[in-house]
């Protein structure tokens, strides 16, 4: 199945923020979700955005079951290392479970390393729940190091060799 990785436009903060919500509800943490899509145009569309956004995008014959033609995203921001420098973190990266096993979370994680790579980043960072094995397994299977289980979350970074081969799309170790 063809899809577009692309930048996410202002216009599609409603359908992000649908991927959002079955994100939450998938984490089993829907009450947390505090934001809007009124708020992310404000956050990601300003003149200073407070994070940047990549969907996967179907074409209309291949849309999912209720319509839906964007059926992934992965929302970043840059960071700061006292130590390495320029940092990406992943915030959330997010395929529909209809799509998945597909190569479109590859795709997205890979597109958001080459982003952080031109942008002169050391790292991506991010965070993900200790029971989603399916998740943890998906990271560390393309290099990522878990660097603490700390609060029930597993914190992982690309860097070096790691955070290359992502970006051009070589397997892991």
């Amino acid at each position: 199945m063809e899809a577009v990785i692309r930048p996410c436009a202002a216009a599609d903060c409603g359908e992000v923020m649908r991927l959002i919500r079955e994100l939450a509800e998938f984490e089993k943490l829907p009450d947390q979700v505090q934001t809007s899509d009124q708020a992310l145009r404000e956050d990601g569309f300003a003149s200073n955005p407070f994070y940047r956004c990549l969907v996967v995008e179907v074409p209309p014959e291949c849309r999912s079951r209720e319509g839906h033609t964007i059926v992934g995203y992965a929302l970043y921001f840059f960071t700061y290392s006292t130590w390495k420098g320029r940092n990406l973190y992943l915030e959330d990266l997010y395929v529909m479970p209809e799509f998945r096993g597909k190569g479109f979370g590859k795709k997205l994680l890979g597109k958001t390393a080459e982003i952080g790579l031109e942008n002169g980043c050391t790292q991506l960072k991010f965070a993900v729940l200790d029971w989603n094995r399916a998740a943890i397994d998906f990271y560390q299977g393309r290099g990522a190091v878990d660097l603490t289980a700390a609060e029930g979350w597993h914190c992982f970074r690309f860097e070096g060799e790691a955070l290359e081969r992502l970006a051009w799309g070589q397997p892991g170790p």
